[in-house]
Order: C-alpha cells, then structure tokens, then sequence
C-alpha cells in the first residue's frame, strides 16, 4: 500500500506538454546517428553563450579546483554547511540581479532564501503563502510546469486569468475581476496573484498597465503578488523589463501593506543558461515568511560548492556586464531569424522582446477552430514534421492554434533545419508525404542554409 500522493494523478505529467518530451526522447534527433529524428524545441534552454562560460572557467582555473590565495579550501566547502548559504555568493548574486534590472532595484542579501531551482523556489512560496485549497490567480498562456509546481504537493489552487490574443494577451483590470468572482463562485479563498514577467510563453515583458492593473487589484483584495523573473537575464531589450518590485517603488508603496506581500522568483537557469547547477532563490521583505523559507530550503539545498564557483564567476563584474550583453544580442538574433523564417511561409508570431521561445501562431493551419483540431496538428508536426513543440492547450490558452516554439537550446544548423522542416510542411500543405521525399536533401545543405 502507498500513500494517496504517490498513487494520485495530479502530477500533470499527462499534458501534452510533458508527452511530446516523452515522444522527442524515443527519437531524437542527431545529425549523424539520427537525421530523421525529432529535433526538440519544446525545451526553453539557453545553450548559446556556453562559450563564454567556458572561456571564464578556463582563465580561472582555482574557481573549479576550489582554490584560494595559493591553498585548498576543499575540505571547507566539503563539510556540512547550515541552510542559509554562504553570504559570499548571496551578495555576488543579489549584484548580479540588481545589474540585469540596470541597478533601479537593490536587493539585501539577508532577504533572500536559495533553492534549487526556481522550481523548488516557487513551491516554497506556495506552502508559505496559502493552505490547501486555497487559490492563487495567473494570468493565460502560463508554463505547463506550474501546475505541477505550484498544485501537486501542496494543494494549492489555480484560477486561471483569461487573456486574449486581441490585445497580445496582455493583463486586464477585467480579466482579474473574472477570474476573482470565478474563485468566489468555486469557494475558493485567493490568496494572491501569481505572474511571469518575462512570460513563458509569450516571451513579453510587462507593461505599465498591466503593473497598475495587478497592484491595485493586490491592494483592494489584500492579497499577494508573487512575480517569477527567471527570464529576466533573456530581454533583448533591457529598457523595456521592469521588476515588479520597482513598480511598487514606482507608485511609492514602499511603506504600505503591500510592500510585504511581494514576493519576487528568479534564478540563474535562464539568466546564466545554468538549469543543472540547480539554483533559485526567493526575495521577500516579509521576514516571517523569509524566516520560514529558509527553513524550508533544508530539503533543497544548493551544494557549496556550486555556490563558492559561481560567487566567483558572479564576482567577476567586468565579465558578468559583458556576460548580460552578449547574451542578450544573441537571443535577440536568434529569435529574428525563427521569426523571420516562419513569417516568410504565413506563420507569423507575437511580437516578443525575451526569453528563449516564441509564441507562434498557426491558427490558418487550423481543419477547424477548436482545440481538437490543435492537438492534430500538433500531431503532424510531432510525428511526421519531426519537431517537438509545445501546444497553446498546455499553457491553458482559450485559443485554439498557438504554440511554443524554443529557438536557443540547438545549433544554428539545427534551428535553420527546424525552419525548412515547419516550411515544408506549410507548403505541402500539411499532408505529410513531403518528409521522407526532401529531408535528406534539406539535411544535406542545412550547413549553407541561411534564414532571412
């Protein structure tokens, strides 16, 4: 016999989302050993700056082998360190993240909790915020990942906020009052609101509207603002992101009741492209629940060791500025060219400023307008197209039609490969017998292709 939660079948393992992981690790692709495979785009990995990452760890030697001023601190790091971590990578890291927000936010490193990963972060703040069955509102198309994160061992609820493509799926002041009477009508107590900002899937930033939308709305219904900003790191346009603890600042909320009640996710998987180093953190300036976090990052910890390699990395400012540059002009041509490779076929996508995906649309692909006709096509392009994308139906997305399409987690050659495969597909339209006749010709020139 086992317990209720290791037979239950709320993990959400079972969405589209995780099964097309499932399909592209039965087949994936590989240029030599595997051509015809499945070329995985439904993974939002960033692996274009790796080296320069390399290039660091190769000039500073004593980072990886633990040294300091001539002699081994190894036994140090190897024996047992407490829970809230060492305060040399926590200040190196909270400067890191002041320096991707232009340094209008300042962080205290006593008001951070590490974790690992922001998944393990976001979890946390759900049992810390609200008991089971209470709710937390987010906006639509969210990460697949949430419902797991956010429900499956805690109980927690999930109000969706319906957002529309009509206005590039931005936050309304209606959206949140319909979401909120929805919860009322389930005797659902909401507890707060939960947004990406970067949005995974939309690869947008937050705009000023939205900002005054979700903190008035936070402020009448006393609730709270949790804000995930992994992607923070990935905005092509760093004018344009703004942490939601500088929105508060901004409306000189700092010495309100709301100023408590903002809890701010981020990480260094997307920023630093770093998803197996495993680390997360929470920011709060609620100290109870600091207090309480940190206590609770007894069972995730972060290895010392990784902490005392990347507080040098980090400590590094000369590098990380240079760091955060480059990366961002890579992503940014990256995205152009998967852009401006589906917009020459009729697939155009919503225009986006970050992360590592865009949100594509292929509504006219469509047999119909509803989401069974999504999940045939989604089919197509898994099975017979080859490419592993995400369905909008994953994210929770009330339009039949859009999907997730990663862009930075392959080569240059595979990504133009994955533009001529989804460009073949349109142009057969869609009936499939194109791949097995014209693959191993686009392979052949995929070294020569170039997408405009």
């Amino acid at each position: 016999m086992l317990s209720k939660k290791a037979t239950c079948k709320s993990h959400g393992q079972d969405s589209s989302y995780f099964l097309g992981w499932q399909e592209y690790e039965k087949n994936p692709f590989n240029e030599d050993r595997n051509p015809l495979g499945i070329i995985q785009m439904g993974l939002a990995e960033n692996q274009l700056s790796f080296d320069l990452l390399e290039s660091w760890l190769a000039r500073n030697p004593d980072a990886t082998m633990f040294g300091s001023n001539g002699g081994s601190i190894f036994k140090e790091l190897a024996l047992f360190q407490d829970y809230h971590g060492l305060q040399t990578f926590k200040t190196e890291l909270v400067e890191f993240m002041a320096e991707i927000r232009r340094n209008k936010v300042r962080f205290d490193p006593q008001k951070l909790v590490l974790t690992a990963g922001a998944t393990s972060a976001n979890e946390t703040l759900m049992f810390c915020l609200a008991e089971p069955g209470e709710a937390f509102l987010i906006p639509t198309p969210y990460y697949p990942g949430f419902d797991r994160d956010l429900k499956w061992r805690t109980g927690v609820k999930i109000v969706p906020i319906h957002c529309s493509s009509l206005n590039g799926f931005r936050i309304t002041k209606a959206a949140l009052d319909e979401a909120y009477d929805e919860a009322l009508k389930l005797n659902l107590r909401v507890k707060g609101v939960f947004i990406t900002n970067p949005s995974n899937p939309l690869g947008t930033t937050m705009n000023q509207d939205e900002f005054n939308h979700v903190i008035s709305f936070a402020v009448s219904k006393n609730i709270h603002i949790v804000s995930d900003e992994i992607y923070a790191g990935t905005v092509f346009d760093s004018s344009k992101f703004t942490s939601i603890i500088e929105a508060i600042m901004d409306r000189n909320l700092e010495k309100t009741d709301i100023w408590s009640r903002i809890h701010v996710v981020s990480s260094l998987s997307k920023d630093l492209g770093l998803p197996g180093f495993r680390i997360g953190m929470i920011y709060s300036n609620n100290e109870t629940l600091i207090a309480a976090a940190t206590k609770m990052s007894s069972f995730g910890l972060v290895s010392s060791q990784t902490q005392y390699l990347l507080s040098k990395l980090l400590g590094d400012k000369k590098f990380t500025r240079h760091y955060i540059q480059e990366n961002q002009r890579r992503l940014k041509k990256r995205q152009q060219v998967l852009v401006s490779g589906l917009q020459s076929y009729g697939i155009p996508c919503l225009k986006s400023n970050a992360g590592l995906f865009c949100w594509v649309d292929m509504r006219n692909l469509l047999s119909s307008n509803a989401f069974e006709a999504e999940m045939e096509l989604w089919k197509k392009i898994l099975y017979e197209v080859g490419l592993n994308i995400s369905p909008g139906s994953s994210c929770h997305c009330t339009e039949p039609g859009w999907f997730r399409v990663c862009f930075a987690n392959m080569s240059q050659e595979t990504l133009n490969l994955s533009i001529h495969r989804l460009q073949a597909f349109v142009t057969s339209n869609g009936d499939g017998n194109y791949q097995n006749q014209k693959l191993s010709t686009r392979i052949s020139r995929r070294n020569s292709l170039v997408v405009s």
